[in-house]
C-alpha cells in the first residue's frame, strides 16, 4: 500500500509527510503536557486526542501535498531530475520546510499567550505585521529563535538526503499511470477536508483545554481565516423576525421609554428625571485588567492599589462583565452598546459598513459636546481610527511613520517625537499617553464646551514593556510588572487631573477592556470575563458598590441616568441602577461563542443552530449541564439576532 501511495517520484512526498506528522505529534503531547493539570486524564480520552488529531493533521498535510503531488503528476518523465525540476524542488520544500517549522514554534508561544491552537486573533495579527512583528522582536530573542528554526531546518533537511530521497526523486522512470494514485489521494483528502471537515468536529470533549490539543494549528488558523464573519442567521438559532424585535423591545426599554422606530428597530426616547447635568466625561479603558487583580477580590499582591483605592471612592459596580476576549470587543461593547455579533468586532468590519452608526458618541452630541478618541499607539491597528472617525470623534494618536497618510471626516492630532520618553510596539506608554491627554482636555477646557475623551491604554500588553525606574520589577519581566506600571500611571494621572481647572466638573469612567486570560476547561470560562467598572466623581452621589450582574454595555446608560438625560437611543444597554433581579445578565461571547449569563445559569449558542444550557457555580466557576430552557433560549437568540439583524440591515445607522 505504501509504495502506491508513496513511488519513487513521490519519495519527498512522503520524506515530508512523515517529518510534517513527526513535529505535529511532538508539538501536540507537548501542550498535552502542558495542560495535564487541566484536562480530564483517561486512557481512552488520551487516545482518542492523538488520533482525532492525526486525523486532522493528514488534512491539513494534504493542503501542502496536493498542490505538490499535482506538480508531479503534470512533469513528463524527460523532465525528471532537469535544473528546472531541482530548482523548484529544492527551494519549495525547503522554503516550505522553514515555514512549517516556524508554524510549529510559533504554536507554542500562542498557547502560553491564549492557551489555545490559532485561531482569529492569529488571523487579525497577520493583518497588522508590523505591531506583531515589534511585539515578537521586544518579547523574545529573535537571533536565537531564527538560529533554532535554521538549525531544525538543516537537520530535517540532511536527514532527508540521508534518506537519498532527493536523488530517487529526481532519478526514476515512474509513469503517469503509476502517478495517479497518490496524486488522487492527497487531492481527494483535501477536498474531503475542504467540503465536509469542520474544525469544530475536533471538539468532542466538554473540557475546552483537551478540544484545543487535538486540533492542527494550521488547519485550524485556515477555519479562523473562513470565519473571520459570521452570518448569525446562517449558523445559529434563529426565530422569526417579528418575534426577537418583539422580544428584544421588552428586554431594552423600561416603562418610561417611548419607542419611534419602525417595526424591526429599538429606537426609543429614553427618559430621566432631574435637572440634566453636562460635566466633562473622561472614559479611561483598561488594557486586560481582570477584576481578580483587585484587592476587592482577594488579590493578595497589591498589584493595583491606585485602582482599588479609587474604587472606593466611585459608583463601583462588582459584577460587571466584558463581552469578549479582545480590545476591539470591549470597544465595541462600550462604544456601540450592543451584544457582541459572530466573527469579527463590528469595529474591525469595512468602514462603509461600520460608519455613521448609533454610538454613545452620537448622545453626546445630543448634549453639545465635543468628542476625542485618544491612542497610544497607530489606530490604524484593528481599524480603530476608522471606526472613531467615521463615526464623529477627533483622532489623537501616535502613526507610524511608514504608514500612508489617511484621510478622515474629523481632526487627527499626532503625538510627537518630543511627547515621548517611551515606546514598545503597540505605542507610547500609558504615563506619555495620559501627559497628551491632560494637554488635550486644557484645550478643550478653553472652548468652554463640555468634552467626552474616550482613552484606550496599552501598557498592560506583552512584552510588558515600560520606562525603567518606575516600579520595582524590570521593564520586560512580566504581566505583574505590567499591572504595576498601569497602577502607577493610572494615579499619577489622577494626582495631576486633581490640579486642573476642568476635575471639578469632570466625571471618570473606568472599565476593563477584557480580562487578561480567556482560556478555561469550559467552552466559555466565565470568570474570565469579570472586569473592573467604576465612574468617579459625580457630584452629589454618594460611593457605593452596585452588585447587579451587567454587561459593557450597560456602562455609558448607567451613567446618562446618573447625569438625568432625556435622549434619543438606539442603545441596547440598560442603566444597572434602575435593573431589576429579573433583568440582571451578562452577555458573554469569544468568536463563535454567543453566551447569556443570567440567575447563574449559562446558555451558549453556537455556530451549528446549537446550544448547551449550563448550571453555573459561582465558588469554584464549574459549569454543569442542565436541561435546556425554552424562554432563556428565546432570550438569549433575541439579543444576538436582533444585534445582528441591525447592523447588517443598516438598523445601527444614524438617520438621515
Amino acid at each position: 500500500m505504501l509504495k502506491i501511495l508513496f513511488p519513487e517520484r513521490f519519495s519527498l512526498v512522503k520524506t515530508f509527510a512523515i517529518t510534517f506528522l513527526v513535529f505535529a505529534f511532538i508539538i501536540r503531547l507537548v501542550f498535552y503536557i502542558w495542560s495535564f493539570s487541566t484536562i480530564d486524564f483517561s486512557f481512552l480520552n488520551f487516545i482518542k486526542i492523538f488520533t482525532v488529531g492525526f486525523l486532522f493533521d493528514i488534512g491539513s498535510l494534504s493542503y501542502i501535498l496536493a498542490i505538490y503531488s499535482i506538480y508531479l503528476l503534470l512533469i513528463p518523465k524527460k523532465f525528471y531530475g532537469s535544473p528546472f525540476d531541482r530548482i523548484i524542488t529544492n527551494f519549495t520544500y525547503s522554503l516550505v520546510l522553514f515555514f512549517l517549522v516556524f508554524s510549529f514554534l510559533s504554536e507554542i508561544t500562542f498557547w502560553q499567550e491564549y492557551r489555545k491552537r490559532f485561531n482569529f486573533i492569529a488571523v487579525d495579527y497577520l493583518l497588522y505585521s508590523y505591531e506583531v512583528i515589534q511585539n515578537i522582536h521586544q518579547s523574545y530573542p529573535i537571533p536565537l529563535i531564527v538560529g533554532i528554526l535554521l538549525v531544525i531546518t538543516f537537520i530535517a533537511i540532511k536527514i532527508t538526503k540521508q534518506k537519498n530521497a532527493f536523488n530517487v526523486t529526481f532519478n526514476n522512470t515512474n509513469s503517469f499511470t503509476l502517478k495517479i494514485t497518490p496524486t488522487l489521494f492527497w487531492v481527494l483528502t483535501l477536498v474531503i477536508f475542504q467540503l465536509n471537515v469542520k474544525n469544530t468536529q475536533a471538539e468532542i470533549f466538554s473540557n475546552q483545554y483537551e478540544n484545543e490539543v487535538i486540533k492542527s494549528g494550521l488547519y485550524s488558523f485556515f477555519a479562523a481565516y473562513h470565519k473571520n464573519e459570521l452570518s448569525y442567521t446562517t449558523f445559529y438559532k434563529t426565530y422569526p423576525t417579528d418575534t426577537v424585535f418583539s422580544e428584544i423591545k421588552n428586554l431594552v426599554t423600561t416603562k418610561k421609554d417611548s419607542l419611534i422606530g419602525p417595526t424591526n428597530s429599538i429606537r426609543r426616547i429614553n427618559f430621566n428625571k432631574g435637572k440634566e447635568q453636562t460635566p466633562n466625561v473622561i472614559f479611561i479603558g483598561l488594557e486586560s485588567v481582570s477584576a481578580k487583580f483587585m484587592s476587592r477580590f482577594s488579590n493578595k499582591k497589591s498589584l493595583i492599589p491606585a485602582i482599588d483605592s479609587l474604587a472606593k471612592e466611585s459608583i463601583f459596580f462588582t459584577n460587571l462583565h466584558a463581552t469578549g476576549t479582545r480590545t476591539i470587543r470591549g470597544i465595541e461593547a462600550i462604544a456601540l452598546s450592543i451584544p457582541p455579533t459572530p466573527g469579527r468586532s463590528i469595529v474591525k468590519r469595512n468602514n462603509n459598513n461600520n460608519n455613521n452608526l448609533f454610538t454613545i458618541g452620537e448622545i453626546f452630541k445630543q448634549k453639545g459636546y465635543t468628542r476625542t478618541f485618544f491612542y497610544g499607539g497607530d489606530g490604524h491597528f484593528d481599524n480603530m481610527n476608522g471606526f472613531f472617525a467615521n463615526n464623529g470623534f477627533d483622532i489623537v494618536d501616535r502613526k507610524k511613520k511608514h504608514r500612508f497618510n489617511e484621510t478622515f471626516p474629523t481632526q487627527r492630532t499626532q503625538i510627537n517625537d518630543e511627547e515621548v520618553t517611551f515606546e514598545n510596539a503597540w505605542g507610547i506608554c500609558d504615563g506619555d499617553l495620559y501627559i497628551k491627554v491632560l494637554k488635550e482636555a486644557d484645550k478643550q477646557h478653553k472652548l468652554k464646551k463640555p468634552f467626552f475623551n474616550f482613552i484606550m491604554t496599552s501598557s498592560n500588553h506583552k512584552p510588558y514593556t515600560y520606562p525603567s525606574g518606575v516600579i520595582d520589577i524590570p521593564s520586560g519581566t512580566n504581566r505583574a510588572g505590567a499591572l504595576k506600571y498601569t497602577n502607577v500611571t493610572f494615579q499619577n494621572f489622577f494626582n495631576k487631573a486633581k490640579d486642573k481647572p476642568w476635575f471639578k466638573n469632570t466625571v471618570f469612567v473606568i472599565v476593563s477592556d477584557h480580562c487578561a486570560y480567556s482560556a478555561g476547561r469550559s467552552e466559555i470560562n466565565v470568570e474570565s470575563y469579570h472586569i473592573p467598572a467604576l465612574i468617579y466623581n459625580l457630584q452629589n452621589i454618594n460611593p457605593q458598590e452596585i452588585h447587579k450582574l451587567s454587561s459593557q454595555i450597560d456602562i455609558f446608560p448607567t451613567l446618562f441616568g446618573y447625569l438625568n438625560w432625556t435622549y434619543e437611543t438606539n442603545l441596547f444597554g440598560k442603566d444597572i441602577t434602575k435593573m431589576q433581579p429579573s433583568e440582571e445578565r451578562a452577555l458573554i461571547a469569544n468568536h463563535v461563542k454567543l453566551g447569556l449569563l443570567k440567575n447563574n445559569e449559562l446558555l451558549i449558542l453556537n455556530n451549528q443552530k446549537n446550544h448547551t444550557f449550563y448550571k453555573w457555580n459561582p465558588k469554584n466557576h464549574e459549569l454543569s449541564i442542565q436541561k435546556s430552557n425554552p424562554l432563556f433560549l428565546k432570550e438569549t437568540v433575541s439579543y444576538y439576532q436582533t444585534a445582528f439583524d441591525l447592523f447588517k440591515n443598516n438598523g445601527l445607522k444614524l438617520k438621515s
